[in-house]
């Protein structure tokens, strides 16, 4: 599970990580990634009935000197101000999912697959 902040046009997903977590260290070898997100469920019934997206895509990290950083930074602390303070821990780095695929499923039975460039237009 990771925290992270969308950009104005929903066609990137930005994550702040720590490289002592294996997933991060993972995506610094690997250019693909996913990103879940659910509904909250705390009906405690069928977790299929929930809605959810996957967005999938290329990631990469952004150095603090290309344009985009800033950007994506202050996207990310307006969502969650709180983790301003790992801005300034050394093994954090930002990260740009740039969205090719989301599919959704609004619940059982309900799924439908959008590009990238569609979410920007809804």
């Amino acid at each position: 599970m990771v925290a992270y902040a969308m950009s104005t046009d929903f066609t990137r997903a930005y994550l702040h990580l720590s490289e002592l977590a294996a997933h991060t260290r993972n995506l610094m070898h690997e250019g693909r990634a996913s990103l879940a997100i659910t509904e909250s469920d705390c009906t405690g019934g069928d977790p299929q009935q929930l809605a959810r997206i996957s967005l999938s895509g290329h990631i990469s990290r952004l150095a603090p000197s290309e344009p985009d950083y800033q950007e994506a930074r202050n996207r990310y602390l307006k969502r969650l101000p709180d983790a301003a303070p790992l801005f300034d821990f050394g093994d954090f780095h930002l990260f740009s999912l740039q969205i090719d695929t989301a599919r959704f499923v609004a619940g059982f039975g309900q799924a439908r697959t959008l590009s990238g460039k569609a979410l920007s237009r809804r």
